[in-house]
């Protein structure tokens, strides 16, 4: 399954993986196409089976904040958005940790780690250190049940902090165990928001998002308590490609290590979709970082499959990827000096062939263009180019036969060589639907 890994229709943001028996459980925010709003007031869980990452299957909505026609409220005192949920297993069941804007979130729990999830309360706050306790700083919990069995919740925007939960009713805050500013505003934390706390072998890591938002950085401890050490970024979603917030945590799944995070689509920031990518964790504890790719679980994309626009991984020029409806997310706004990139293909090693034919689905714009195929970089070698003309359909391109693992780029150019060229330069020239490598 490549980036996004789960359906077109689907905005998972903000994903937490958790690993519960068998099966590798995905639970984030739910975005709306074309809201201009972040989030929804439900929250859904996606599962797939620890033996084949490729089947994601979606378990329902878990929880709602807003009725509707098939679901009851499960507040009875606001009706705004849901964020950045995260559970974990505590005693056999299992507990759902949601902000709620205006709010101070509330708790869940059920007895299977898909849900449905009944609302137990909101946090309980100990009177004494109410004071201490602001609504914006429950924004985004992440939750760590610890090997002694001791519960630590990590939140905050613009601001963390952390406390220790009781176990046996997992909603009270224990007197007195509060931190403030667990993860540092100074350099080189600079924490803004999206607490995830894992433990690997004896040390804590915090996964979170500093300012530019964009990226997902870590820290690590040999406490829960902190204090935590400055690691590095383990990906940003803006390199190369239109970027916003960033949100996920990193998982360990049949011996691989992964880290979760969303990409935009639809040109704005509120339309954000789960992506994955291996990950390395050293012997030290250092996680070096990792590009964006569009492989998600797959070691690499066969060229000779058809390839859908939307999973490219670069985006340059102003290009994007739109929702046409349920079924179509091609790229759109296609310029000249728009780069288009997909990570990575593996040709194979048939050293026979002398060429290949490249076959792009294409809507036209009215406009002349030229496309260009190359390997490795925008700036890599040609493989061969085609003229984009002002109707739809397909464009076949000649192109030299490829071995190997790589990957590909489009890069676009204004078909016009007369006195009017430069009025034509900002103009749409085409949007990319498809493409497939024939030898």
């Amino acid at each position: 399954m490549s980036n996004p890994f789960l359906p077109k229709w689907e905005y998972v943001p903000d994903g937490e993986p958790r690993v519960f028996g068998d099966r590798v459980y995905l639970y984030g925010s739910h975005d709306r196409a074309a809201s201009e709003d972040f989030c929804d007031f439900k929250l859904k869980v996606w599962s797939a089976p620890l033996n084949n990452l490729n089947d994601w299957v979606c378990h329902g909505d878990a929880f709602h904040t807003k009725p509707d026609r098939n679901h009851a409220s499960d507040t009875n005192w606001t009706e705004h958005e849901l964020y950045a949920p995260d559970v974990v297993e505590c005693n056999g069941k299992y507990y759902l940790f949601a902000y709620i804007v205006h709010s101070k979130g509330c708790v869940a729990v059920s007895d299977c780690p898909e849900g449905p999830f009944n609302l137990i309360s909101t946090y309980k706050v100990p009177n004494t250190d109410e004071k201490d306790f602001k609504e914006g700083l429950f924004t985004d919990p992440g939750v760590l049940v610890d090997d002694d069995g001791r519960v630590y919740i990590y939140c905050g925007y613009q601001r963390s902090w952390m406390a220790e939960l009781n176990p046996k009713n997992m909603t009270e805050i224990i007197e007195g165990t509060h931190i403030n500013h667990i993860i540092p505003l100074d350099e080189p934390f600079c924490f803004f928001e999206a607490c995830s706390p894992r433990k690997i072998g004896d040390t804590y890591y915090m996964i979170y998002s500093p300012t530019p938002g964009s990226r997902l950085v870590y820290a690590t401890s040999k406490s829960p308590r902190g204090p935590f050490e400055y690691g590095g970024v383990i990906i940003d979603n803006a390199v190369d490609y239109p970027g916003g917030n960033n949100h996920g945590s990193i998982c360990e799944i049949n011996g691989q290590w992964y880290i979760f995070y969303h990409r935009m689509t639809n040109n704005t920031i509120m339309s954000r979709r789960a992506c994955v990518e291996k990950i390395n964790i050293l012997k030290d504890g250092n996680i070096p970082q990792v590009e964006m790719t569009s492989l998600g679980f797959e070691e690499s994309l066969s060229p000779y499959k058809e390839t859908e626009a939307e999973i490219a991984c670069v985006l340059k020029g102003g290009c994007f990827i739109a929702e046409k409806n349920v079924m179509e997310r091609p790229i759109i706004d296609i310029k000249p000096g728009c780069v288009i990139g997909y990570k990575y293909f593996d040709f194979g090693q048939d050293y026979s062939a002398t060429g290949m034919i490249l076959y792009l689905m294409i809507n036209g714009s009215g406009q002349k263009g030229i496309v260009r195929v190359r390997l490795d970089s925008e700036n890599g070698t040609e493989l061969g180019h085609g003229e984009i003309t002002t109707d739809s359909g397909i464009l076949r391109i000649l192109v030299s036969n490829v071995t190997g693992r790589h990957s590909l780029f489009f890069t676009f150019e204004s078909g016009r060589t007369g006195w009017m060229k430069g009025s034509f330069e900002n103009r749409e020239l085409c949007q990319l639907v498809s493409f497939v490598f024939c030898k």
